[in-house]
């Protein structure tokens, strides 16, 4: 079993920044994918940013050039990095992480972004 604890979230302004933040109990430097998700009130959880082993980045095209995913093996934490954040960021944001024998989230943390 693999505890992810995921903190950072909190309210801002629209144009302001957070980095979120998931701490993994284990080990994270061979994960071939680890990702970060948002779901917001009436609406399905969508991907937001993910990264590979070897360092290849994706974002969700809402995000781009506003968002920076990011990892520390040696932490065994993963990173996003949310700036200029828009009223359309609120959510409750998860990280995923895809272990050989099975996938783990994180709790959640609320971003919301006021006007």
């Amino acid at each position: 079993q693999v505890q992810l604890v995921e903190s950072g979230g909190g309210l801002v302004q629209a144009g302001g920044s957070l980095r979120l933040s998931c701490a993994a109990s284990r080990s994270i430097f061979n994960l071939k994918f680890m990702g970060w998700y948002r779901q917001a009130p009436g609406k399905q959880r969508e991907l937001v940013a993910t990264i590979t082993s070897g360092g290849t980045t994706n974002y969700a095209d809402s995000v781009k050039g506003r968002f920076t995913i990011s990892r520390d093996n040696a932490k065994n934490t993963v990173y996003l990095q949310v700036n200029s954040l828009e009223p359309e960021d609120t959510a409750v944001y998860y990280c995923n992480l895809r272990y050989p024998l099975a996938d783990y989230w994180g709790q959640g943390t609320q971003v919301t972004v006021s006007s």
